[in-house]
């Protein structure tokens, strides 16, 4: 049996018997011992070496940041890992003082929560990095499409909901590029986030409509005593904390309701 597939044999029997996500909370470690992304190779030998060699990469592009001016010493962390993903992508704009992007909004929010989660800087970099990557590349023809698949499924969990979103004119107004582009980052703590891009990072973006669906499901009556779109859109934007846990298992439950066991499923 391959690693692939006791990996993913482990998972799922674990699901099955009740013990969802069981692993989950170490899937950001797993991914430094992994391929996953790209970041380390499969030889686990050559994991030291290659790990110095990211380090001095990482070094080199701080190093010439840091030269022409576009970072210091007390540039926020964050803010210096987009300057170092703009420098190696070919997007690092004329000035500092440029406006940003939305693409580079979105980079900022997860490296923010990647902050919380990673401890080591260049590991932290590299993950966010990889991880945009897989975003921008792999699920660039997914993500417009989750928008009309959350539309989809809450429909089939609750009509009535849906109708009272549509009679409030507010389907085409809710948070979807926190919740799709963002994929949560800065809507859920880092604890729940860690499940839900557990699940992205293995292959599955459509884990984000199941987690979008159970918000609007967990918090159904307070959003059906709302009558107005930008009220609606506000709270979904600032949703309470303490019931994160129980969403995202519920949302993987969902997930495994609509779409069987799907560990790799797009």
């Amino acid at each position: 049996m391959t690693e692939d597939s006791q990996r993913n044999f482990r998972s799922v029997y674990y699901e099955k018997v009740g013990f969802r996500g069981v692993e989950e909370k170490k899937s950001l470690e797993i991914l430094l011992k992994d391929d996953r992304l790209g970041i380390l190779p499969p030889h686990h030998e050559s994991h030291t070496q290659v790990m110095m060699y990211r380090k001095g990469q990482y070094s080199d592009v701080l190093h010439a940041l840091k030269v022409i001016r576009f970072v210091s010493d007390a540039t926020p962390q964050v803010e210096v890992y987009l300057r170092m993903y703009q420098l190696e992508s070919g997007k690092l704009p004329r000035s500092p003082s440029f406006p940003l992007k939305p693409e580079d909004e979105v980079f900022l929010a997860i490296a923010k929560a990647m902050e919380e989660m990673v401890e080591d800087s260049v590991d932290c970099y590299w993950i966010t990095r990889c991880f945009v990557n897989q975003l921008n590349n792999k699920y660039r023809d997914s993500l417009p499409q989750l928008p009309k698949a959350f539309e989809q499924y809450l429909n089939l969990e609750d009509s009535r909901l849906l109708s009272h979103l549509k009679m409030c004119s507010a389907v085409s107004r809710l948070p979807y590029d926190l919740w799709f582009k963002r994929c949560f980052a800065g809507c859920l703590p880092e604890s729940s986030l860690q499940r839900v891009w557990d699940k992205v990072v293995s292959g599955s973006c459509k884990i984000l409509v199941f987690v979008a669906v159970e918000i609007l499901l967990t918090f159904k009556l307070k959003v059906m005593a709302l009558n107005n779109s930008e009220k609606i859109t506000k709270f979904l934007e600032n949703i309470p904390q303490d019931s994160s846990d129980a969403i995202v298992s519920k949302a993987i439950d969902l997930w495994h309701k609509h779409c069987g066991t799907p560990v790799h499923s797009a």
